[in-house]
């Protein structure tokens, strides 16, 4: 009921101040409509910004402009990541992990990171954040309710307080309680930026400044999926579910200095330019996991109750508290030459630190020790080319360490454009990666959680290409995985989760096909996204459904002499059943099981979108056939899906 008040309270009033004639495209001045009309003195006419005089800039340099356009893909975007998460299955609360169902979204760096991927899904990294240009102060406010008590929230100004300078600060905060016992997630992400650049723009820079904590409560999963299962109306109310952990929690934290800057040695610009570049990127994280109570309680079908030690053997008999550091600093100094013919090239060099570590040396049973940290130095030469004459776009990269470590990167890419709506990518990749080091290395309060490997480096090569028209979007990716790392439960027993990192000595080929298609009848629409995969390996490494759809149906229109532009409509998801990966919230991964198949299971979402000016506005349903269908949807074998639950959101931008 308070959803619905408060979209009354906040539609209504915008409605009655939006029967003015429309602005011309393009226009964002607010205020010219709205002169006073005993006004006398004539007023100098104000300058309009465009927009086009909004630029969004990433890392590599691409300019796309602000988007206040209401679509179904801007619609897909309306959580607390702002991406579409098709590939991805979300767990019962928002801002848990994910778990990944195409495979080709996971990405790959040659360094080695801290590990905890399954803690990185709400932590924004380096080449994700945007600089900006704008020609007026412009904000843009985002909100989204959660599931029970809680809020998100991702706000941002960004003012250019002269042509060449501008900052940008930001913060992403969520705050959502679950359904479920100890569900709690906290996380906070602030970023500040500036870009600047002289106005013959011989010197340019970007850099940026970032704080971020992820806050999990972690239950660990729900001991009897039987209860979850039945039709016994007490569990529909989550609370009453057992659960594995009752007061366990994780906590990831980093702070990042970054810029990338250039110089050019030559005054002015021509056709030949010569660049001096540099970027920096220093960054510290910590990682830790708190366990008060070391025993848990577990109580099967005839309600007889047990303890035991989840994680098996624990060196300590309450408050566990096991944790991470970690540090890293990495520089890149190279050269580069600039040919309006023949495209620009750029050679570097660079210089990578990391420093792993824990407070002591663990001496184990058999006189192995377990060290207390792990330094890595590497040092890489490589170049890149960039290329961009008429319809053809293409930049490639090759990199190869000079140090002990085996080390290489080399990344292809090419677009050609046959017109404006026709555009073929191609893309090739082969990487020789480290491991990432919580593989190599880790440290706990749980005797079987203390590993010291050294295991060999990844390989990786992937073939993709990419078709985009009017009538279909297709993707083909190939991908040959050789000595893949992966986490395995190698106790399997039904309470007990010992995890240990493993390395796959055979070969294992990926094969993707995805297709977007959306048909249009009037003002009602299908689109339609399907995606295929097929895994060829000895063993159940890489475990993935082959089937994954989404269809949306909806009706979109104009209202109130077009001052209301909605969309409505039903989103149809399902996925095949298959050994999905499970999730430890010691180590913050996912790892391999052969023991329940998940999947196989439909939802539908209701949604109504709503578009005043450069407001929208999201109302929707979310899996609402919860209501009355059978409770078998997970996304791990362990943690249910989403159960039934109404949200709304808005994004609304200013231009002052």
């Amino acid at each position: 009921m308070r959803i619905f008040i408060f979209l009354y309270l906040l539609v209504v009033p915008t409605l009655l101040f939006s029967q003015v004639k429309p602005a011309p495209k393009n226009n964002l001045d607010m205020n010219t409509e709205y002169s006073s009309i005993t006004d006398t003195v004539k007023k100098k006419k104000a300058k309009i910004a465009t927009i086009d005089q909004y630029k969004i800039v990433t890392l590599e340099h691409d300019t796309i402009y602000v988007d206040t356009s209401l679509t179904l893909k801007s619609a897909y975007k309306q959580n607390h990541l702002r991406k579409d998460l098709f590939g991805y299955q979300e767990f019962s609360n928002i801002g848990q992990p994910l778990n990944t169902l195409q495979y080709s979204l996971t990405s790959f760096s040659p360094y080695p990171e801290i590990g905890f991927s399954g803690k990185h899904f709400n932590y924004i990294q380096a080449d994700q954040v945007r600089y900006y240009s704008a020609a007026t102060p412009l904000t843009e406010l985002f909100f989204n309710t959660t599931i029970n008590k809680g809020q998100n929230v991702d706000s941002f100004i960004t003012l250019n307080v002269s042509k060449n300078l501008n900052f940008s600060i930001a913060y992403r905060g969520l705050r959502s309680e679950g359904d479920y016992i100890n569900q709690l997630v906290s996380a906070g992400n602030f970023r500040f930026t500036t870009s600047y650049a002289t106005t013959s723009r011989r010197y340019a820079i970007n850099a940026h400044y970032t704080f971020q904590d992820i806050m999990n409560e972690e239950n660990g999963g729900i001991t009897n999926d039987n209860n979850f299962e039945s039709d016994n109306k007490d569990y529909k109310n989550r609370q009453r579910l057992q659960v594995y952990l009752t007061d366990a929690e994780s906590m990831l934290k980093g702070r990042r200095i970054f810029f990338d800057h250039a110089f050019r040695v030559n005054p002015t610009e021509g056709n030949n330019n010569l660049y001096v570049t540099h970027q920096l990127n220093y960054e510290n994280k910590s990682y830790e996991y708190k366990q008060p109570t070391v025993l848990s309680t577990v109580t099967d079908d005839n309600n007889v109750s047990t303890r035991i030690e989840r994680f098996g053997d624990s060196y300590a008999s309450s408050n566990i508290n096991d944790k991470t550091r970690y540090e890293r600093l990495y520089n890149k100094v190279g050269l580069a030459y600039e040919n309006s013919l023949l495209g620009k090239f750029n050679f570097f060099v660079d210089d990578y630190r990391s420093n792993y570590e824990y407070e002591k040396i663990i001496i184990r049973t058999d006189s192995t020790a377990v060290p207390g940290n792990l330094f890595v130095h590497i040092n890489n030469v490589g170049g890149q080319y960039e290329y961009q004459k008429n319809k053809w776009n293409g930049r490639f990269l090759y990199s190869r360490s000079i140090t002990n470590q085996s080390l290489s990167d080399l990344d292809a890419k090419l677009r050609y454009d046959l017109n404006d709506d026709i555009k073929f990518d191609f893309r090739y990749r082969n990487i020789n990666k480290l491991p990432n080091n919580n593989y190599n290395l880790y440290q706990s309060s749980w005797v079987s959680y203390n590993w010291s490997n050294s295991f060999k480096n990844e390989k990786i090569n992937s073939l993709s290409a990419e078709i985009k028209t009017p009538w279909l979007t297709g993707q083909v990716q190939y991908t040959v995985l050789k000595d893949h790392l992966y986490f395995s439960d190698t106790l399997r027993t039904a309470n007990v989760q010992i995890v240990t990192p493993l390395q796959y000595a055979n070969t294992i080929n990926y094969l993707e096909i995805k297709a977007s298609r959306e048909f249009k009848f009037g003002p009602f629409a299908l689109d339609n996204t399907l995606l295929y995969q097929k895994v060829d390996q000895s063993d159940l490494v890489l475990n993935v459904p082959d089937f994954v759809t989404r269809n949306t149906f909806y009706y979109s229109g104009y209202f109130f002499k077009k001052a209301l532009y909605m969309q409505t409509g039903l989103v149809f998801n399902y996925l095949t059943k298959y050994y999905g990966d499970d999730y430890n919230p010691v180590i913050a991964e996912f790892f391999v099981q052969q023991d329940k198949k998940i999947g196989g299971f439909a939802t539908f979402d209701f949604f109504i979108n709503a578009r005043i000016r450069q407001t929208r506005f999201y109302l929707k349903a979310e899996h609402f056939n919860a209501a009355f269908t059978q409770s078998n949807y997970y996304a791990t074998p362990n943690n249910p899906y989403r159960d039934f639950v109404l949200r709304f959101g808005l994004v609304w931008n200013f231009f002052q």
